[in-house]
């Protein structure tokens, strides 16, 4: 019986780790329509600058209450900041401008790709996690399944708006590329690594926004105001927290793998705060996004 105990001990942190995988797609997933009130009250750049640093001090906060402290080494500050520059900046205003030029349907399916980078960035260059047929089989279901989810008549734009569909999978490399590099980060606590990320991104979007937008002529009503300030605390503050761990716990290619919970994520938000109807087509995405985020994150013992 004492030989059995170990293997349900991380059978229960696994189960816990992937709790918060689904947790991370839920916040990621439900941001979409929080951005979509908050972006037409406050101007892009001003509600990504605003959402980053009430996340700052969010993280901040958790730092001071647990009592952690920041490095001091000028290399680690070098891959917090790029770091921080990828998730927060150029990811987030590259997808915003290809998305001014693409169906949003289409948008989403592009910006699901990020596992499939993840896989043959680490496949052919990185090595630094294992990759198998198995795991490209769950990369390959679940972006299925989003296609699926999304409608496959999405897909009859492709060729057409080539500046916004490349706009949108570089983003979604830029992704990838955060979820590997962010590996180097593994040595900091999670709350440490997302504040320090997110005080970075915070010390460049916000001069930016004051020379662009000058954010004190603005009067977004408390509507606006309420889901910015949803988006920066859970979206974005909690969320990095879990992103910072499950980077450390499962790995690049599994945090990713939640851009494709994401959608199932927005089918139940619909289907149960909406009424919107579940088609069998629908429902087989569905089971398709879970069934390759499974192979993606099945560990062989």
């Amino acid at each position: 019986m004492a030989s059995r105990k170990p293997v349900q001990q991380g059978d229960t942190s696994l189960l816990k780790e992937y709790a918060l995988l689904g947790c991370l797609a839920l916040l990621w997933g439900g941001s979409y329509p929080l951005l979509k009130i908050a972006v037409s009250e406050i101007p892009p750049t001003t509600l990504i600058a605003g959402r980053v640093a009430i996340a700052a001090l969010f993280l901040l906060g958790i730092v001071a209450w647990r009592r952690m402290r920041f490095p001091t080494d000028a290399k680690t500050w070098r891959d917090l900041f790029l770091q921080g520059m990828i998730t927060s900046v150029f990811a987030w205003v590259i997808l915003a401008w290809g998305a001014r030029f693409i169906d949003s349907a289409l948008a989403s399916v592009l910006n699901s790709t990020s596992p499939l980078f993840v896989f043959f960035i680490t496949l052919i260059f990185t090595r630094h996690e294992p990759v198998g047929w198995r795991k490209l089989f769950g990369v390959a279901l679940g972006l299925a399944g989003v296609v699926l989810i999304i409608g496959v008549d999405a897909l009859a734009g492709l060729g057409q708006q080539v500046a916004g569909q490349a706009a949108a999978l570089f983003g979604a490399f830029l992704y990838a590329c955060a979820a590997i590099y962010g590996k180097r980060l593994n040595h900091l606590p999670a709350p440490v690594s997302a504040a320090a990320c997110l005080i970075c991104a915070a010390s460049v979007l916000i001069p930016v926004s004051v020379v662009i937008d000058r954010p004190w002529t603005l009067a977004p009503s408390l509507r606006a105001l309420s889901a910015a300030l949803m988006l920066a605390l859970f979206s974005t503050g909690l969320a990095f927290l879990i992103y910072f761990r499950l980077l450390r716990t499962l790995g690049s290619l599994a945090v990713t793998s939640q851009a494709y919970l994401r959608q199932g994520v927005g089918v139940a938000l619909g289907v149960l705060a909406l009424g919107e109807t579940l088609t069998p087509v629908i429902a087989l995405g569905v089971l398709a996004c879970i069934i390759g985020v499974a192979a993606i994150n099945a560990r062989v013992r």
